[in-house]
């Protein structure tokens, strides 16, 4: 291969790892470093990146695309943990633990990612200790997301679940003003992260829509009026 197809490459590893939170900020050095164990690994829309309990190779970095990280349960049900997109790292925990992938990662689109391996990683960690301090708060940030969705999931129906997920994402709950939310995942991913499945959502959409709240185009939920939908949810929480 051309060395400078090599060296282009490399940039490209260099800037996607620059551009993830975990790493941001450490010198050219270092970065290059981290390239250096690192490979690339593209998947079609559809494959499986590991399943839950598959001994780890390391940790992974979205390039471009996005890797739905979740978990199946006794009954078969997939519960979505989280999307991961560009820019993205996941799968750290892994690299320090001897019990392998904690859930399942699956492509929802054309995607490209990193493959940071673990043995690699933990040498540079002995040599590094300030990675390991990185880690951990990259690990803390994936923690407060995942309490996050546990104390929604707690609320006790679909309607009510939406209605929170949508006013969390209005710039002004109280405003008046349409504020329209793209999708950056399907209607069934956006279900299954709510803990319910596609013809519910469906049918609580239409609710929504039938009481003037929201209208839907595509991918694109408006919320016609945040104070409206605010007051809703304050009824079903019995506020």
């Amino acid at each position: 291969m051309p060395e400078s197809i090599i060296e282009l490459r490399r940039a490209a590893l260099v800037n996607t790892l620059r551009g993830c939170q975990l790493f941001s900020g450490l010198p050219l050095p270092d970065l290059e470093s981290i390239a250096g164990i690192t490979v690339t690994r593209s998947l079609a829309k559809g494959d499986y990146l590991f399943h839950e309990g598959q001994a780890s190779e390391g940790f992974y970095i979205v390039q471009r695309g996005a890797i739905n990280v979740h978990r199946v349960n006794a009954v078969g049900k997939e519960q979505v943990i989280h999307v991961f997109r560009s820019g993205e790292s996941f799968a750290e925990a892994s690299v320090a633990s001897s019990g392998g992938y904690p859930a399942d990662a699956r492509a929802l689109e054309p995607t490209q990612v990193l493959l940071v391996g673990r043995a690699g990683f933990l040498r540079l960690v002995g040599r590094q200790p300030e990675l390991a301090l990185r880690m951990l708060s990259s690990m803390s940030l994936h923690l407060r997301t995942l309490v996050g969705q546990l104390e929604d999931l707690t609320l006790k129906d679909v309607e009510t679940r939406l209605a929170n997920w949508l006013v969390k994402r209005c710039p002004d709950p109280e405003g008046e003003s349409p504020v329209a939310i793209e999708l950056t995942v399907t209607k069934r991913v956006l279900a299954a992260e709510l803990g319910t499945v596609s013809e519910t959502f469906s049918r609580t959409l239409a609710k929504l829509r039938e009481q003037d709240l929201l209208s839907v185009r595509a991918r694109t939920i408006t919320v016609l009026s945040p104070a409206a939908l605010t007051a809703l949810l304050r009824r079903n929480l019995g506020g």
